[in-house]
């Protein structure tokens, strides 16, 4: 009896490790979306900023579309932020994203904490109690500054969502299209490249593009791979002094 106790304790306390340590790892747990696909959706997601350090540099805007796991989209989001320290731009971001400081305060941008609360309400609007798992081309990235911009006005990612990121060129690498760049994964789909104008590129553009690119990668799952195209890894002929015949393409 105290052997099962003992078995009894630990697996509670584990469970509770699990809650208050990794709360964001709990609550990605069941049901997993194959169990049950309707309480998930994908947060897909592009930013903008000065820089490529999150420590340092600041968004210039978000761009985001909820959808449910088919890509059908929930809602979508877009503002233009006004960072702190406008004065760290790095002078190759603004040449990507057209950022001035008079040119946002034209278009009307916000400062952080508004911004903050703005997409922190489509967030628990849109998700309405969906897990969802945040999405992107270069999700590291991205996430790497979400994450810091909620943490400097007291909110924790985690808290919104779950603890796996989903990013586009692993999606594709995993289906044999192993390219990295945005414009080789979009030639690879046949489709146009994210727009390279830095008057007309912005988070929701970029997350836009990221969501075609999710489409269409779920498109060739439906249409199931080509035949012809040789499997890595698997031989194509028998093996020298084998009378047995090759085997089977995995599909």
């Amino acid at each position: 009896m105290s052997t099962l106790l003992h078995a009894a304790f630990i697996r509670c306390a584990l469970a509770f490790m699990a809650a208050v340590l990794f709360p964001a790892a709990a609550q990605a747990q069941a049901p997993w979306p194959s169990e049950a696909p309707e309480k998930w959706g994908l947060a897909i997601i592009d930013v903008e900023t000065t820089g490529l350090d999150p420590g340092r540099h600041e968004m210039i805007d978000i761009g985001a579309i909820y959808t449910d796991l088919d890509g059908n989209e929930l809602g979508r989001f877009f503002t233009r932020i006004m960072p702190p320290n406008p004065q760290r731009i790095d002078p190759a971001a603004s040449a990507v994203n057209g950022y001035s400081e008079e040119r946002w305060r034209a278009l009307g941008a916000v400062n952080e904490a508004e911004a903050v609360a703005e997409f922190l309400a489509f967030h628990a609007r849109v998700a309405d109690g969906r897990r969802m798992v945040f999405t992107a081309y270069n999700a590291q990235f991205d996430h790497g500054f979400v994450s810091a911009l909620l943490s400097r006005h007291g909110h924790r990612f985690d808290d919104h969502y779950t603890y796996f990121l989903l990013d586009i060129p692993s999606m594709a690498w995993g289906q044999g299209l192993k390219v990295l760049g945005n414009a080789l994964l979009a030639g690879e789909l046949g489709l146009p490249d994210e727009t390279r104008d830095p008057l007309q590129h912005t988070g929701i553009t970029g997350a836009e593009w990221n969501l075609s690119l999710y489409r269409a990668l779920l498109g060739r799952l439906d249409r199931g791979p080509d035949p012809s195209a040789p499997v890595p890894g698997r031989a194509t002929a028998p093996v020298s002094g084998s009378r047995r015949s090759p085997p089977p393409r995995l599909r």
